[in-house]
């Protein structure tokens, strides 16, 4: 008998196995490569300085992608690094130590008020037009009548303090929901966002900061839109105030 039969000895069972053995490995590390597109190569948390990518194997080709509506195109990765310089200092000297604020809390973005280097342009809904608008430019939504319309309330901060009226609502116009409420301090509107509020009959309660902190909030420079950078720092302005508005709540309650 010839043992050395290929079909004899070799059955379809066993190709198929090893087949997939191959692909599966060759499918890790083209994952491996993708994932890397973006945040890497690593820096050490103490010195900043960067660590090896780890050979052909784990650093992917540049891939160009088109942005849609006419927004040009994006490679990655490019080897760029975050332009950001975070005004914090470390607690303790190790890696992954708590980071604290130097100077204004809302300015540090840390913590809460981490942000991302997003679109300097609006989000667009299916027909190309800005998602989020001020509520009389989309005059097919309006407010439930079963709801009370925010505007014309006072609102009021972590402090019980008056901080302004609301004047009007942003509006997503493709999810058909309130996004932010244009808040006029008495020097300035700024925007807050909706699901930091809490909308009673007589007034508007938003304790994410203070009172006098409004003022500081951000608004955008288009009065008809707000674009994706500018939804970042002005949630991130809010979150901030969970956690530094007021020095109790830096420490646990026990």
């Amino acid at each position: 008998m010839n043992y050395g039969n290929i079909v004899g000895t070799i059955d379809a069972a066993q190709i198929a196995m090893i087949t997939f053995i191959g692909f599966f490995i060759a499918l890790v590390f083209w994952l491996r490569r993708e994932d890397r597109r973006e945040g890497y190569p690593l820096e050490d948390a103490l010195t900043g300085r960067l660590l090896s990518e780890g050979g052909p194997l784990s650093a992917a080709a540049p891939k160009t992608f088109i942005l849609p509506f006419g927004k040009g195109t994006k490679s990655v990765p490019t080897g760029e690094r975050d332009p950001f310089e975070i005004n914090a200092k470390r607690r303790e000297n190790f890696g992954g130590a708590p980071l604290s604020p130097v100077g204004d809390v809302f300015a540090a973005g840390v913590g809460p008020g981490s942000y991302a280097d997003r679109a300097k342009w609006a989000d667009i809904d299916a027909h190309g037009n800005p998602r989020i608008v001020p509520m009389g430019l989309v005059p097919e939504i309006s407010v439930a009548t079963a709801s009370t319309d925010p505007r014309g309330l006072p609102v009021y901060g972590a402090d019980g303090l008056k901080a302004g009226v609301v004047t009007d609502m942003w509006v997503d116009r493709a999810e058909h929901m309130v996004r932010y409420l244009a808040v006029d301090t008495g020097t300035k509107t700024v925007l807050a966002p909706m699901p930091m509020a809490v909308v009673k009959k007589n007034a508007v309660i938003i304790d994410a900061i203070n009172a006098a902190d409004f003022a500081g909030a951000p608004f955008p420079a288009n009065p008809g839109e707000i674009t994706r950078y500018e939804e970042e720092r002005t949630v991130a302005y809010f979150g901030t105030g969970y956690l530094y508005a007021n020095e109790n709540r830096l420490e646990p309650l026990i």
